[in-house]
């Protein structure tokens, strides 16, 4: 995204800030009696946002503190939820970290969280942990802090997101590494795309499978047999998707979108969203003439609009480009991984499911 449509987009609040505020909230009124409101943090870049309480509980034995997550202008499932943190003092020292109701648990391992762990990152682990020990030292307390996360509604929205698939079950995961949500971010999804890598390849699966959308997601699922855990929410990002196999191969990767999204891959581009990269018409028109298309029909394919009008015209003439497209996206698909011992095909999918061009 270009600076200025960043400066018009406004930022918000990952679930790991807002559980790191909480905590500090409640974990204040429990060893003060008052609650902090607002309550100001500080997140690892050294910013210091404050937050206001939407929920606040004081009992003898524990304390109880809520916030409201704004994610700013980002479209993400988790704005506007409440995140709660409960917190109670125990004789062991350290921090105890437990799910609450609406907070998932790891079943799988090649996530950077245990199994049988809270699917809590290691970040708003660290920045909970940090805000523990500042005020038990403040305190004088000896032993430790237990800090329960719940999320309102997070077994509902976990729906939403890729947690199923990635074995954390029950509930959202508290995310976060800086605590800011930047609108519209990449490298969230992409993140996502290398934890769906891991775990795959902790479970020992051998072909995995990207997909720009629910359509091709689903037609190369089918095409191919493969389990939910093989395939990999892969968007628009699929530099993001091939970067990562690089450094992390299994044997097989297929990539599937359609036939636009694959002509940018084709091309060159490594991130195929509309407003990052484009389709170059006049290339389209030079493959076409390779096919043996006439210059009047290439001169049509420069002029034309959009991908689906270049696939009606060639169509008419009997030309397909659908596995045309699939070995040039497949030589640049290669190319990215630089010589990594992965084995990449392409599969093109039309917008009613079916397979249009695959690579051989």
């Amino acid at each position: 995204m270009d600076d200025t449509n960043r400066n018009t987009l406004r930022r918000g609040w990952t679930t790991g800030a807002c559980a790191t505020a909480a905590t500090k909230a409640a974990l204040t009124a429990l060893l003060t009696g008052k609650f902090p409101d607002p309550v100001q943090i500080t997140l690892p870049k050294g910013q210091t946002p404050a937050f206001a309480l939407a929920l606040e509980g004081l009992q003898e034995d524990q304390a109880c503190a809520g916030i409201i997550k704004d994610a700013g202008d980002d479209p993400d499932v988790t704005h506007g939820c409440l995140v709660i943190s409960t917190v109670r003092l125990v004789e062991t020292p350290g921090v105890l970290f437990k799910a609450g109701e609406g907070v998932g648990r790891v079943t799988k391992a090649g996530l950077p969280i245990g199994v049988g762990e809270p699917a809590i990152n290691p970040v708003p682990r660290q920045l909970m942990s940090a805000v523990v020990e500042e005020l038990i030292q403040q305190h004088g307390v000896n032993g430790g802090v237990e800090i329960e996360i719940s999320i309102r509604d997070g077994a509902k929205l976990a729906e939403k997101t890729w947690n199923p698939r990635l074995g954390i079950v029950g509930g959202l995961s508290v995310l976060g590494t800086t605590g800011i949500v930047n609108p519209f971010s990449c490298s969230a999804w992409i993140a996502s795309i290398h934890r769906g890598i891991d775990v795959a390849r902790a479970e020992g699966l051998t072909h995995l499978a990207g997909a720009t959308g629910s359509t091709s997601e689903t037609a190369v699922q089918e095409l191919y047999g493969l389990p939910d855990q093989a395939m990999l929410d892969m968007g628009d990002f699929v530099g993001g998707l091939l970067k990562y196999l690089r450094k992390h191969p299994v044997e097989r990767v297929t990539v599937g979108g359609g036939l636009a999204k694959l002509t940018k891959l084709a091309q060159g581009a490594m991130d195929l969203h509309s407003g990052r990269s484009q389709v170059d018409f006049d290339w389209l028109a030079q493959e076409v003439a390779g096919l043996g298309g006439e210059p009047s029909l290439c001169e049509k394919i420069s002029s034309a609009n959009t991908v689906l009008e270049v696939a009606e015209l060639t169509g008419k003439e009997n030309l397909d480009i659908g596995p045309h497209i699939a070995e040039k996206a497949r030589d640049r698909a290669q190319d990215l991984l630089r010589g990594a011992p992965v084995k990449v095909d392409i599969v093109v999918v039309d917008r009613k499911g079916k397979v249009v061009g695959r690579s051989g």
